[in-house]
């Protein structure tokens, strides 16, 4: 298996400062990171930070050699009040010298619950070409919630039709949300992934339990066999249990424990 780059989402570091994800992600050997901000969950970057903070932020990654690869900058994008938000956050992931910017869709729904069509939803998703032409960004659109299967994302992808549009595929949320193994779930849009979140599942499909990489039952090697020919960049995102990680500590741990084994299957 050819080696890519392979991040953490610094979302893993839920709940603990984006200081503490950068020792915890150096220890661990990593050099990229996916930057998480994530209005009201976590905003370990965020628009309305000093620049001073921002700066201080910026100068710590080069020092820690860990590159900003992405952002996670979730965002409703079906809700016209929050596209400036996101409008921000790619501003943000520009001044970080991000590649990519990361977020679902978002409800799919107008206001008498209609549902929206995905070549609606794509109408609506062109609006933000303009900005992320400006900010040289790629938008990874996430699977999740309604839109939980790589199918249903490559559909829009493609109504989109611009290369500053790509799938996000995450390896779990398929099975959490649809109860789709994500090897079948990729086997036809592959090729369409400009970006991955690596995370496992364990437990019940519709169970939030997404332990380190190993200790769950998607399978990444043959994951990564699909992959041969696609060289996106990758996001370790470990979420735990519902009622979270009991330490940062565990934290740490998993993070280590998720480097080891994709060393361990020859992809980092």
């Amino acid at each position: 298996m050819q080696k890519r780059i392979i991040a953490v989402n610094s979302n893993t570091y839920h709940g603990f400062s984006l200081d503490d994800a950068l020792e915890g992600i150096r220890a661990a050997g990593f050099h990229y990171i996916e930057l998480t901000a994530t209005k009201g969950w976590t905003e370990h970057v965020f628009p309305d930070m000093s620049f001073e903070e921002l700066w201080r932020i910026k100068d710590k990654l080069r020092d820690y050699d860990i590159t900003p690869i992405s952002m996670s900058g979730h965002c409703n994008l079906m809700d016209r009040e929050r596209i400036a938000d996101f409008v921000a956050n790619m501003r943000l992931a520009n001044f970080f010298g991000c590649k990519f910017i990361t977020s679902s869709v978002g409800e799919a729904h107008l206001k008498d619950n209609a549902h929206v069509s995905n070549q609606e939803v794509a109408e609506h998703l062109r609006e933000l070409l303009q900005y992320l032409e400006e900010h040289d960004l790629i938008l990874g659109l996430e699977n999740h919630g309604e839109h939980a299967t790589c199918a249903i994302i490559e559909e829009i992808v493609d109504a989109v039709g611009s290369e500053r549009v790509r799938i996000n595929f995450d390896t779990a949320n398929g099975i959490m949300y649809a109860g789709q193994e994500p090897v079948e779930d990729m086997r036809l849009c592959a090729g369409k992934i400009g970006h991955l979140h690596l995370k496992d599942k364990a437990g019940a499909d519709d169970e939030w339990n997404f332990p380190a990489l190993g200790d769950g039952h998607v399978d990444f090697p043959a994951i990564f066999n699909l992959l041969e020919e696609n060289e996106a960049p990758a996001s370790i995102e470990i979420e735990f249990t519902s009622i979270g990680p009991g330490s940062l500590k565990e934290v740490d741990e998993a993070v280590r424990k998720s480097g080891a084994y994709l060393r361990k299957i020859g992809v980092l």
